[in-house]
């Protein structure tokens, strides 16, 4: 035990810094990631409740192709196809750095991309919380489908949904690190360089990033579930 605290002293010692940047890093993808995924996703939930049979169909298209596609796949497309081929840059070029900077904001891309799909169903099982009379009762007294959604439906829905958001949340936390494909420093690249050159402290290694992630991921988890019962809707 005295050996793994000792490696784990020399690696934060060694580490340290870029750890947290690493780290750091993550939870800005997270973030992003995550505001314009609900954004995306709540578009795709009313296109899927939509009365356009077109609308619909495309948006129950989207969310099955994206969610049956790996997000690596989906990430390199983003750094290979968009930036690689098609040279589609998003970052200034006139501010020193920026291609690091379009690589995290092609990351954000894919990233919410793919994280929109769970979105939408988690949305989705939301509405299924709204009793249907209370739509029934909007449209009788003249609100469009647009009002209805917006007034009465999608409240209740995002507060129904809130357990199924926060575990797609924490899903994202984790997945952040898959940026990596994408050139994106995260903690899962300064994790296997100091397995490569501190290969004698590998223990020490993993249960430090393990403890990082915990102290990421555990208080997403609890605060879904606190507001999940606290916001909840009585019936």
């Amino acid at each position: 035990m005295q050996a793994i605290l000792d490696g784990i002293s020399e690696l934060w010692a060694e580490y340290g810094d870029a750890i947290l940047q690493a780290f750091w890093v993550n939870v800005k993808l997270t973030f992003w990631a995550a505001v314009f995924a609900f954004i995306l996703g709540t578009i795709l939930m009313i296109m899927r409740v939509s009365p356009a049979p077109s609308l619909r169909w495309a948006a129950t298209t989207y969310v099955n192709v994206v969610r049956s596609i790996p997000l690596t796949l989906i990430i390199l497309a983003c750094s290979q196809v968009l930036f690689g081929q098609l040279q589609i840059i998003l970052a200034d070029q006139d501010v020193p750095g920026w291609l690091a900077t379009n690589n995290m904001y092609l990351a954000i891309l894919g990233l919410s991309l793919y994280t929109a799909s769970f979105v939408c169903e988690a949305l989705r099982s939301g509405i299924n919380t709204v009793p249907q009379g209370q739509a029934e009762a909007a449209r009788a007294i003249g609100l469009g489908f647009g009002q209805v959604m917006y007034l009465v439906i999608l409240p209740q829905a995002i507060r129904g949904s809130i357990a199924p958001l926060g575990s797609t949340l924490v899903a994202l936390t984790k997945n952040s690190t898959v940026a990596q494909a994408a050139g994106v420093t995260t903690a899962a690249g300064i994790m296997s360089t100091a397995i490569e050159f501190r290969p004698d402290i590998m223990v020490a290694i993993f249960l430090l990033f393990a403890i990082g992630w915990v102290i990421l991921v555990l208080p997403v988890g609890m605060l879904s579930t606190y507001l999940s019962k606290k916001l909840a809707v009585a019936r």
